[in-house]
Parts: structure tokens; C-alpha cells; sequence
């Protein structure tokens, strides 16, 4: 598999692509190659969470001054989130170490996102929120982000009208007016929101809006996740005053100013969880030194039941497999958090891929979220889909091949594919992978899988 990014070459000596007269082609491609090295060993950290750390530097458009973000990931969306910022007149820096992220918020801002890079990152939209809250308009562009299934933002829309937002969308913008005023400024009032499902970027946007309203915001069926609480945490921080995340009910009592903060982020579950799937796919003893159980739970749950011995320990969390004996199958069903997350999926797919039965995977939250199937089958997998189910029926061992990522956790899925199959295993548009994992290959081969990264 190619991707279709083709640019003009000046060597001389490059031969024409199609006549003597055309300009010389070369097409970029970038591709994991993986091999299978036997069982993994060592330890490894997943570093912050890439959907925490996004909607923490959307948080810094709500007070001026200089925020400083820690254990922030390298990664190739919180470079769009930054991209996103400073074309509205933001500053953001790397710090004194590579993880510190700095980001200076002037008084004014410019309250728009542009579509050339809203539409390369879903999650860009919760700069809405802090915009409408601090400056009372926004003009951002409808997102983009992972191809699986269409998600629509009305929620979020809903949500802020009820604070006092008023919305029109045209030519591919949603343009946001605050209507109240307060003391002589464009101000949100704070009201109890009912989200019709507890999505996580909805909570959030929502929760960074209400921080500046005048009055009691209460937002009812919030999301749970812990990034969530991570959001709240920092809000706090800079002077808000949040009560309840990590619940379904969220209490703002908002307050007229905020204040810039310093803010460690969250460590990645999701990466986390990356790291224990290649031990149950490779074998061996492998330790996720910052990942957390209690923010798994469920996933471990099902994980330990395919066979797996996973521990919280004082280094960290450990995952061991005798590579010697196949994984059970288990059947699982994504939910909303505590449930298991829908970014977990591709990587208990994969695992079931090479059990030894028959599992039923059901997606509850995306409909489109099975076009990597397609992928592993390549790979010798026999997996049938059905609506939002799967049937996966192991096999004893996967064969490697081609195959393409179509979003983050799918290539990373299909990176661990490559670690329980024979042969050689390639992974084209490895750039969607980059969006959510630092050094992926690197750190995988510090754990003796036998991944490169070509470019």
C-alpha cells in the first residue's frame, strides 16, 4: 500500500514518471515493518494521555497568562492542538524538558479555529466552549479527525444553547454568539444540562464553559472518564470551582476570572492498554510502569480472563503470558467509561484473532469502527462481521502481509498484529498511529519486538 502523497523530486538523475516532459515523481511512503521476535521483556512507559493533554490546552484559552502542561506526549496531535492555538494568537512552546509544554494566553484572542486544522482532529472542537465562555463568540470549523462513522456535535451544541449560546453553521462553519450579558459583557448563565448520552468531549466543553458562567451549572449523565477528572482537576487549579467528575453529575459554580496554572497530565490508559495487548500477543513479562488499574478496570477484568496474569505492582502495572499456551476467547461489549472503551477494541480484536475459540466482539459507540477487520483478515484472521458484532475465531498463529491503518488505535492494533505473525508484517500510514503514540516502534523495541519505523 502507497499513500497517495506525491511531490516533485529535483535530482537530476530522477527518470521521468510518465513522459520525457513530465517533472519527476516520488511517492512517500510511511510504514511500521514488524517481524515476530518471540516473547517480549522489560519495562516501559505509556506518558500522558493524549485525550487529556487536548483538552488542557483548550483550558488555557480561558485565563491569560503562562500555563505550563507536564508530562505531555510527543505526538502529532497535540502539535495540531498547538497549531490550532496559535492561529488564534496563543503561544505554545516546549518547555525545559521534552514532556513540558508551555503555553502563553494573551488577553485577546482570536476567537476562530480554521478549517485546515480543525478538520485534521475531531477533538479540536472543544475549543468552542472556552471561547464562548471568555470572549462570548466563536467561529470554529465543523471537525474532522479518525474515519469511523459519522459524529454528529449537536450535543454539544444543545448543551451550550441551554447556557445561553446561540449557533447558526454555514459554509462548513458553526458560528457561536453569546446573548446574555453580564455587567456589561456577553456572559453564559449557568443552568442543569442534560446530556442525552455521556460523551466525553461533550462533558468537557460543556464543564469549560460553565467554569466562567454567572451562577450554578449542574450537568447531569457527565462522562466518567478519568481524563475527565483530569480536565476538572486543572480547572481548579487555575481557580474554577468543579465538584463531582468522575460521576454522572457535575456541580460549576462559576466564578468571574480564572488564573494561568501548572498541571501534570494524566497518565494514557490507552497507550497503557497498548503495551499489556502486545504481552498477551507476544508472550512474555511486561511492565507499564505509569499506567493505572483502577482507570482499566473492566478491560483488565476481560484481559485476565483470556488467559493473561496482570498485577498492580510497586513498578507499575505487569502483564504476563506463557507464550506456550493460546488465549481463551472471551466476549466483550464496548460502553461508555467504567465500561470497556471503544479505543480498546481494535487491540482485544486483535488478541482474539489467535485464541483458541470463538469470540463475539460488540461496538456500541461508533458504527464504522470494524474497517481494520478487513486488514486483519489479510493477515489470515477469521473474523465475521455483522452489524456491530464480530465473530472472531482464533487461529493458531497469523501470517504477515501489507495491510494499511485506517486511525490511531487500528494501526497500533495492526503493529501487534505483526508480533504473533509469521513473516513480515508491513503497516502503511503509520502518520495516524503518530497521532496518539510516542515513539511507538522505539518503545515496543525496547521490549525485543523487532519493529522499525520507515519513512
Amino acid at each position: 500500500y502507497l499513500t497517495d502523497v506525491i511531490s516533485e523530486d529535483p535530482r537530476p538523475d530522477c527518470r521521468p514518471a510518465r513522459r520525457h516532459r513530465d517533472p519527476c515523481l516520488r511517492v512517500v511512503m510511511d510504514r511500521f515493518v514488524v517481524t515476530s521476535n518471540g516473547p517480549l521483556s522489560g519495562t516501559v512507559r505509556a506518558g500522558g494521555a493524549k485525550n487529556s493533554a487536548l483538552k488542557l490546552m483548550a483550558a488555557c484559552l480561558l485565563a491569560d497568562g503562562r500555563h505550563v502542561l507536564t508530562n505531555v506526549p510527543q505526538i502529532t496531535d497535540v502539535d495540531i492542538m498547538g497549531e490550532v492555538l496559535t492561529a488564534m494568537g496563543v503561544t505554545v512552546t516546549r518547555g525545559t524538558t521534552p514532556d513540558e509544554l508551555v503555553v502563553d494566553t494573551p488577553v485577546d484572542v482570536l476567537p476562530e479555529a480554521p478549517y485546515d486544522l480543525v478538520e485534521k482532529m475531531r477533538a479540536s472542537v472543544v475549543v468552542l466552549g472556552p471561547l464562548l465562555a471568555r470572549h462570548g463568540r466563536a467561529r470554529v470549523s465543523m471537525p474532522g479527525g479518525d474515519d469511523f462513522g459519522h459524529r454528529p456535535i449537536d450535543m454539544h451544541l444543545h448543551a451550550l444553547e441551554s447556557l445561553g449560546a446561540a449557533f447558526e453553521s454555514s459554509h462548513g462553519y458553526v458560528e457561536g454568539t453569546v446573548e446574555s450579558t453580564v455587567a456589561a459583557r456577553p456572559r453564559l448563565v449557568g443552568t442543569r444540562v442534560v446530556l442525552e448520552y455521556p460523551s466525553h468531549t461533550a462533558t468537557d466543553n460543556v464543564l469549560m464553559a460553565a467554569v466562567l458562567a454567572k451562577g450554578t451549572t449542574v450537568i447531569e449523565n457527565a462522562a466518567r472518564e478519568p481524563e475527565v477528572c483530569d480536565l476538572a482537576a486543572f480547572l481548579n487549579g487555575m481557580g474554577a470551582r468543579v465538584q463531582g467528575a468522575g460521576t454522572s453529575r457535575i456541580e460549576v459554580e462559576g466564578v468571574d476570572s480564572l488564573h494561568p496554572a501548572r498541571h501534570r497530565v494524566v497518565a494514557d490508559r490507552v497507550v497503557s492498554a497498548t503495551f499489556l495487548a502486545a504481552a498477551g500477543l507476544a508472550g512474555g513479562d511486561v511492565v507499564v510502569e505509569d499506567a493505572r488499574a483502577d482507570h482499566m478496570d473492566m478491560l483488565i477484568r476481560k484481559l485476565t480472563q483470556t488467559g493473561m496474569h496482570i498485577t498492580q505492582g510497586p513498578d507499575g502495572l505487569r502483564a504476563e503470558r506463557d507464550p506456550s499456551v493460546r488465549l481463551r476467547p472471551v466476549d466483550i461489549a464496548t460502553l461508555p467509561y467504567p465500561g470497556v472503551a471503544t479505543d480498546y477494541k481494535p487491540l482485544v480484536v486483535t488478541l482474539l484473532t489467535v485464541a483458541e475459540g470463538v469470540g463475539i466482539v460488540t461496538e456500541n459507540l461508533f458504527s464504522g469502527r470494524f474497517r481494520y477487520v478487513d486488514e486483519l483478515r489479510r493477515m489470515g484472521a477469521d473474523i465475521r462481521t455483522e452489524g456491530h458484532h464480530a465473530v472472531v475465531r482464533g487461529v493458531p498463529r497469523l501470517s504477515g502481509a501489507p495491510v494499511r491503518s485506517s486511525d490511531i488505535r487500528a494501526g497500533a492494533a495492526l503493529v501487534l498484529a505483526g508480533l504473533a505473525a509469521e513473516g513480515e508484517t508491513i503497516v502503511s500510514d503509520a502518520h495516524h498511529v503518530d497521532r496518539g503514540y510516542e515513539d511507538f516502534a522505539g518503545k515496543l523495541s525496547s521490549l525485543g519486538a523487532k519493529v522499525s519505523r520507515s519513512d
